[in-house]
This record gives C-alpha cells, structure tokens and sequence, in this order.
C-alpha cells in the first residue's frame, strides 16, 4: 500500500503544482485492513481528499502499527499522529464523562444507543473534549460486548467466580469485572490471543467480529451472550493538527467523518452477523443469559453507576428515558 500510496502522489506532482497535498497526515487504527472500523477509515479518506482536490490526504496505519489504542491517544495530544479511531474505554481515562456511555446495561438494545448518540445527549459528548487536546468528529458502530473464556460455560453469575478476565485499560471495566466475581487484568489487544493460549487469562470480552477476526475462538470457545456493554467508538483529530488546518477543511473533514461512520455503520451489520455464523459454524459453544440471570448480572454492577458517574446522574436518566 506505502508503495500504491507514493506513487499516486509522485504521478500527482507531475500533473502540475495544484495536485501537490498541503497537508498529509497520518490516521491509527489497531484492527485488520478488512475491519469495519478500518474500511471506515479508507472510506474517511478517500472523501477528504476528493472534496479537498487532493490537498489533503490521510494516510492510513491500520493493524495497530502506530502502538496500542492508549498510546494512540497519548501520540494525538503530542501531535505525533493527526487522526484515530479508538474505544471509549481507553479514552474514558482522558474524558471521564464519556464512563457514562460505557457503564454495564444501560442501553436496551442498538436502536436505544443510537438514538442517544445521533441526538443531542450524543452531541453534548463530541462537545465534552475542550482541555484534552483531543477533537472528537463522528461516532463509530463496534456492537455489544460480551464474555468469552476457554474454561465454561457462563450460564449464571455464579460461573463468573475465579475467572481471570482480560478487560481493557479501564478502571470503570475492571471494577465492573470484580462485582461480577471474576478477577480482572488489563491487557493491550494485541496480546490476548497468546494469553488465552498460556492460561495467563481465562478469558476476555468483545464483540461478535473481533473475537473471530482474533481467531479467540481457537483458545476460547465458550461465548456468552449478555451483552454487558455497548461501546461506541469515535474517531478523533489531534488538537494541534486541527489548529493548523484551514477553516473549509475543517469543515470538510467533519462533514467526511460522519459520512464515513454511517458507511462503518452499515459494513458493521453485516460483518456482525457474517461473523456470528462462522463462530457458530466453527462449533463453539454459545450461551445466552436468561432474562433472569442477565437480571442478576444487572444488579451486581449497579454500584458502578455511583462510583464513576455520580456527578452525571441527570445524564443517565436522560439516556435511560430515552429506551422507555
């Protein structure tokens, strides 16, 4: 691709001075070239440079070559990467009001967190990065996150006893992963898989498409579905690039952004269903909660709404009315 990319600017540069980019900047991204996330990226891209005439190109550095996501967001407030995408759950520890949209069972289902995000509770959030040298541009789709472990099935809370955990870096999910009983480490992505092989974690929790993309299912083949979270992700710009940017890029590169979350979007769904019918097929073992025991489940976690959210209850109550 470095090589493709090189080329296309040096054939640009031949064709006359107004098709030399001003700016060529760099986008992380920790998932594999064929990733929702990742395609969203390409696609971000691709719109930026067409409507900019080709002066500005973002340059995408996909499979986590740029570092792990909490390095990522530590580069973009130096200004050593320009754009990202990463999870809230790294970010929350920049942000903390963004913990209110990472808290366990607080949306009924997708269509309740998407009217959240796509209204102004979601826009108060993009607006809620002012001192972190972070500018938040569009929400990105990563699906429900549930538990997975090579040890046994997790039929009931009881099951969660003793399990090592990975989470990611998260205080909010690693207090949450202890009231559930099991014991929790925090661990960089990359490093999962080899994890679950040794026995150093018995298991970790993610959506449908990463824990096939991972190949986690190889070295942990019980699945639950209780979709404890539904994490969105955001793509961001680095305040000191934002700076230097022209006003109509500014503009331009938002208005691309958000054009490029609804295409994620939409590769998302598909990916995601693709994705449960090849781990089903593959012949792991799939649990979904009762409504009774994800019940269970809910209650256990409640104390981590007072203790990482309690300056945002109003907040939470908007959210929650907003699923009645």
């Amino acid at each position: 691709m470095s090589a493709s990319v090189w080329g296309c600017q040096s054939r640009e540069k031949g064709a006359g001075e107004e098709n030399v980019p001003e700016f060529v900047l760099t986008y992380a991204e920790n998932q594999a070239e064929d990733y929702p996330t990742t395609q969203g990226a390409y696609r971000f891209a691709e719109l930026v440079k067409q409507r900019t005439g080709g002066k500005v190109e973002i340059l995408i550095n996909a499979e986590g070559i740029l570092g792990d996501e909490r390095t990522v967001i530590e580069q973009l407030q130096f200004g050593g990467v320009d754009f990202a995408r990463v999870s809230l759950s790294p970010l929350s520890e920049f942000v903390p009001e963004l913990n209110v949209l990472q808290l366990p069972y607080l949306y009924t289902g997708a269509e309740h967190m998407w009217k959240v995000l796509e209204g102004e509770i979601g826009d108060s959030f993009l607006g809620s990065f002012e001192g972190s040298s972070l500018v938040a541009l569009s929400w990105y789709d990563a699906g429900a996150r549930n538990f997975y472990n090579s040890v046994r099935p997790i039929e009931k809370l009881e099951d969660m006893k003793g399990l090592t955990i990975r989470v990611q870096e998260s205080e909010l999910m690693s207090d949450s992963i202890r009231v559930l009983g099991a014991v929790p480490k925090q661990m960089a992505y990359g490093e999962v898989y080899s994890g679950l092989q040794t026995g150093e974690i018995d298991g970790a929790e993610n959506n449908w498409p990463s824990y096939e993309s991972t190949r986690h299912y190889e070295v942990a083949r019980y699945y639950t579905i209780d979709e404890h979270t539904r994490v969105p992700e955001l793509q961001l710009a680095a305040q000191s690039t934002w700076d230097k940017l022209p006003e109509e890029y500014r503009i331009i590169i938002t208005q691309c952004a958000k054009e490029s979350a609804r295409y994620e979007r939409s590769l998302w769904k598909e990916r995601e269903a693709q994705s449960e019918q090849n781990i089903r097929e593959a012949g792991c073992i799939i649990t979904e909660l009762s409504k009774e025991e994800k019940s269970r489940f809910q209650a256990a976690v409640m104390p981590m709404y007072g203790k990482y959210c309690s300056d945002y209850v109003d907040m939470i109550d908007r959210i929650v009315a907003e699923g009645r």
